[in-house]
């Protein structure tokens, strides 16, 4: 096979995968809009529609360990080839559901079957290129990858208003088809049958951690958190299986995931950085689709639409990526990664009831901009000191933790939204003192007693205190994001090999 033809081919085999990868993560997020019809349909309550969302997200925590166990003894190619088949199988299911049930053991199914898609794919892409290409290719890999999960609720909303929602789901046919007839034709075969001994005690105890944490996030803010007895025991789970888990990592033989992971200094603060940036960018996509929608009185389809412009962001920065990348370094990139994600959240932070779209497409589009330099630069620096053999397996646990880092991000910070904006509302209604002459003058009707006065009264009140919630939510977020600066610091540069050389400069 010519040189050329061998790129064409694993040019074909990467783009299979992206495509496959970026219909997985499109999943996160598209079938948001689509609930309140999901809902009515299938005649659930608020309380029970949204497991469509977290068992999906559940179900893709649980299984993402065992991808790389699974990718051992089968072969990458192989397991990929039946993630895509059974992620493609479930999504139909989920479109056909004629009730609450089937919807959850559908969406169950997705996220079992497409779990192993993200970590399998960055595994794939790092041996398929040489090392000086690197930065490029991740940079492009990182801008397909976090587009996914920005643009699906644009296309959640275009394909519920103007076909079904039940095209949420189905949409993902064609794409899963083209993905496996690419990666099929393209990819080269790898052996299985080279997996360690398996760890149950160890495997058992992540999954019922993972399962514990991810319950206690999504329950948590409707059962007001601790003061529930159901809280409690997911917390003492989540505890005491991450204690027999971190005991069996450090004296089995045979871990579930190898030591070394744990002994790279680069895999493990990379992975740190990533469970804050996700929660970053999962807790924004979540906080201002219901902004725009409660606030600004945005349809579903016009707040996907607007929240569009922070893929465009990323999308711009992936072919500047790597020249900063080869003339400062992977870290300066990401700390200026840091700086641009910092300024578009202290914009955020400054939004009012009286604005246009403007501000929050520039917000999100600077804020896409500083995702995509940092998500480059991770993948490589989190893999430059670890061993080829390790790849798999720090992908699928690097994975893992970016995904806890979504959900606990978007769980928290809706809890602090609800909190804030409570305290705010009390606030301003403390304001309102009847005796003052101004507050009468200026509310007549309220004082009056005129007939749906206080209830408008309130309504503005609620709204405004919302606003204050809003703001103070994307404060701390803003704030918490200097978090990552540190974490730049510890990181080891990625040493060029004798043969292939990134041109880095010196830090």
């Amino acid at each position: 096979m010519s040189s050329r033809n061998d790129v064409a081919t694993r040019l074909i085999a990467t783009g299979g995968m992206m495509l496959a990868t970026t219909m997985n993560s499109l999943d996160l997020t598209i079938a948001n809009v689509a609930l309140p019809h999901i809902q009515g349909s299938l005649s659930a309550s608020q309380d029970q529609i949204t497991w469509v969302l977290t068992s999906y997200i559940v179900a893709t925590a649980i299984m993402t360990p065992l991808s790389g166990w699974l990718s051992l003894k089968i072969g990458r190619k192989p397991l990929f080839l039946i993630s895509i088949v059974g992620f493609v199988a479930a999504s139909i299911l989920c479109g056909m559901a004629s009730n609450l049930p089937q919807m959850v053991a559908f969406r169950l199914l997705q996220g079992f079957a497409g779990a192993a898609m993200m970590p399998i794919s960055q595994a794939t892409v790092l041996d398929l290129w040489p090392q000086r290409l690197m930065p490029r290719v991740m940079a492009l890999w990182s801008a397909v990858i976090m587009v996914g999960p920005i643009l699906g609720p644009t296309l959640g909303g275009f394909l519920t208003e103007n076909l079904s929602w039940r095209w949420v789901f189905y949409i993902n046919v064609p794409f899963g088809i083209l993905a496996f007839v690419m990666v099929y034709l393209a990819l080269e075969p790898d052996a299985g049958g080279r997996e360690r001994s398996f760890d149950f005690l160890g495997f058992g105890a992540l999954v019922l951690a993972t399962g514990a944490i991810q319950l206690m996030a999504d329950r948590g803010p409707g059962q007001d958190w601790f003061d529930s007895r159901e809280i409690w025991l997911y917390a003492i789970l989540a505890i005491g299986s991450v204690y027999v888990f971190v005991m069996q990592t450090l004296t089995s033989d045979q871990p579930f995931f190898h030591r070394d992971l744990y002994a790279d200094r680069n895999f493990i603060t990379t992975s740190l950085f990533g469970f804050f940036m996700s929660a970053m960018l999962f807790g924004t996509s979540a906080l201002l689709p219901t902004f725009m929608q409660n606030l600004l009185g945005y349809s579903a389809f016009q707040s996907g639409v607007t929240s569009m412009y922070r893929g465009f962001g990323s999308i711009c920065v992936f072919a500047v990526t790597p020249l900063l990348m080869r003339r400062l370094g992977p870290r300066p990139t990401m700390g200026i990664g840091v700086a641009i994600a910092f300024l578009s959240l202290w914009q955020m932070a400054h939004f009012d009831l009286m604005m246009t779209a403007r501000p929050i497409q520039l917000a999100g589009f600077i804020q896409g901009m500083g995702m995509g330099m940092m998500f480059g630069p991770l993948t490589v620096l989190g893999f430059a000191t670890l061993k080829s053999e390790h790849r798999t397996e720090a992908a699928v646990l690097g994975g893992m933790i970016r995904t806890m880092g979504s959900s606990l991000g978007v769980a928290l910070l809706q809890a602090s939204l609800i909190s804030q904006t409570a305290t705010a509302h009390e606030r301003l209604a403390a304001g309102v003192i009847p005796s003052d002459p101004v507050i009468r003058w200026s509310l007549p009707q309220v004082f009056d007693g005129a007939s749906g006065a206080l209830e408008g009264f309130n309504a503005e009140v609620s709204r405004q205190g919302a606003m204050i919630g809003y703001d103070t939510v994307f404060a701390w977020m803003a704030l918490i994001s200097l978090v990552l600066v540190p974490l730049i610091l510890i990181l080891r540069p990625a040493a060029p090999t004798a043969s292939e050389t990134i041109e880095v400069h010196p830090e």
